[in-house]
């Protein structure tokens, strides 16, 4: 085989540093847009994405070169920077230092995207550290609750 072909969804889930609501409503299409950028620039087509007040989905495309760490340091560090200089009460923002990366199977992305779209409606039911839970669980991720919120 002389070509090298891939096509890995990947839902990625990270939350500001200690779970703090300063995602307002009015810079989140402004931030998900940020990071459509960052992933087009990498390459990895952005599928969906969302925010709620502390927390992102992304549902994006892996490209075949890059490592599931490097595209989420370069999503986090780049909107990161970025947020900083949007408003004064983000000048000191960070995301919290881990996330989850979950593979999707393609005849999931519909339901995946769904989901995505719809996180304010399902975080009035839902907190964001229940449904990383659940997510953690859903994709046998084994975690320790003491190492996984920041």
């Amino acid at each position: 085989m002389a070509q090298s072909l891939a096509r890995i969804l990947v839902h990625l889930v990270f939350s500001t540093k200690d779970r703090a609501a300063v995602l307002a409503p009015g810079v989140r299409p402004e931030l998900q847009a940020y990071f459509v950028g960052i992933l087009s620039n990498l390459e990895c087509p952005c599928l969906e994405v969302g925010c709620v007040a502390d927390h992102a989905h992304i549902l994006f495309v892996l490209h075949r070169t890059l490592s599931t760490a490097d595209l989420v340091e370069a999503v986090k560090k780049g909107s990161s920077k970025w947020l900083k200089t949007r408003a004064p009460a983000l000048r000191n923002f960070h995301w919290q230092n881990g996330y989850g990366a979950f593979s999707v199977s393609p005849s999931s992305e519909d339901r995946v995207r769904a989901y995505i779209r719809d996180q304010e409606a399902h975080h009035r039911k839902i907190t964001f550290q229940d449904e990383y839970r659940a997510f953690l669980r859903r994709h046998k991720v084994a975690f320790d609750e003491r190492y996984v919120w920041d």
